[in-house]
């Protein structure tokens, strides 16, 4: 299983310095990651957009050790946010948040997360937009579930993303859908213990399907994160199940993966979201992305031995 040593090397500093070193990473990052700076991911909205798409957008870095950086954070996304203002497309570019990057994990983070993400979510909603907040390891969720429910007093559009594997995910599930609130459904990204988690993909794909049926009978806004084709399909039908209306649900899917699906979805008419990183700090994303797919990875290694 090459996944959890893949995100255990995701919180390495040697191997972040070997991997930034490599003469391939920039080639395949860039598959990934649609570029480092705000002026880089401006086109890349507008072209996406036109293609009849819908993005949200993160600024990745997570793993900061200063009040300064998580200012930093706030401010980036302030940023992207007046360069969305001229594109006037609404809620059909949104943004995605960690809220690790905006200071959770400092003393009196929680606070420190909050007071930072709050502007951001102030001027999404200003310019007729909103914001996801993230989910993280399993240490960070209640911290970032409060956050979501006291943003949601005044923003009720504020979003948040669930992870299937984890045990406790079905129970936040329906607290959520009964709140009315939009949510994302991943499997799980994280190197997760097995007393918090589901270990086995069969059993991790049940409690998917079990969770995001508990979403579409509920009265929120279900995001189906998923690039598995049998999980798409389950999805589709559990939405035509509960009654649901082509704009009461949304996919969700990566950049630079199957793009071919997401024009697919978009043209049967379904709303289809691209989950659009960009940054420099890109090492703990990019590496998920590898340990979610062997293929990524196998692409990957390949670049690295390939000469420039």
């Amino acid at each position: 299983m090459l996944g959890p040593v893949i995100l255990a090397a995701s919180r390495s500093d040697k191997m972040r310095r070997f991997v930034s070193a490599a003469p391939g990473t920039k080639q395949v990052v860039g598959r990934f990651i649609a570029g480092e700076t705000v002026e880089q991911v401006v086109p890349i909205v507008r072209e996406t957009t036109a293609r009849g798409l819908e993005v949200t957008l993160d600024v990745v870095g997570e793993d900061i050790t200063t009040r300064e950086q998580a200012f930093a954070a706030r401010d980036a996304y302030l940023e992207l946010i007046d360069r969305l203002k001229a594109l006037d497309l609404g809620t059909r570019a949104e943004m995605s948040v960690k809220l690790s990057m905006f200071g959770q994990a400092l003393d009196g983070g929680h606070e420190l997360a909050l007071s930072n993400v709050r502007p951001v979510v102030e001027a999404a909603a200003a310019i007729g937009t909103t914001v996801t907040l993230d989910a993280e390891d399993h240490t960070t969720l209640d911290s970032m579930f409060a956050i979501h429910e006291e943003l949601r007093k005044d923003f009720p559009q504020t979003g948040c993303v669930i992870q299937a594997y984890l045990f406790r995910t079905e129970e936040d599930a329906r607290r959520l859908a009964a709140n009315g609130s939009r949510v994302r459904i991943v499997k799980g990204a994280y190197k997760e213990p097995a007393s918090v988690a589901y270990q086995d993909k069969a059993e991790i794909d049940k409690a998917y399907v079990r969770i995001l049926g508990i979403l579409m009978e509920g009265d929120g806004y279900p995001m189906i994160g998923s690039h598995d084709p049998r999980l798409i399909a389950i999805g589709q039908e559990l939405a035509r199940r509960a009654g649901r209306k082509l704009d009461e649900y949304e996919f969700q899917m990566l950049y630079g993966i199957r793009s071919d699906e997401h024009v697919r979805l978009a043209a049967e008419g379904h709303r289809m979201r691209v989950y659009t990183a960009y940054g420099t700090d890109w090492y703990g994303y990019f590496m998920r992305r590898l340990a979610e797919k062997p293929a990524n990875l196998l692409f990957f290694v390949r670049s690295m031995i390939t000469k420039n």
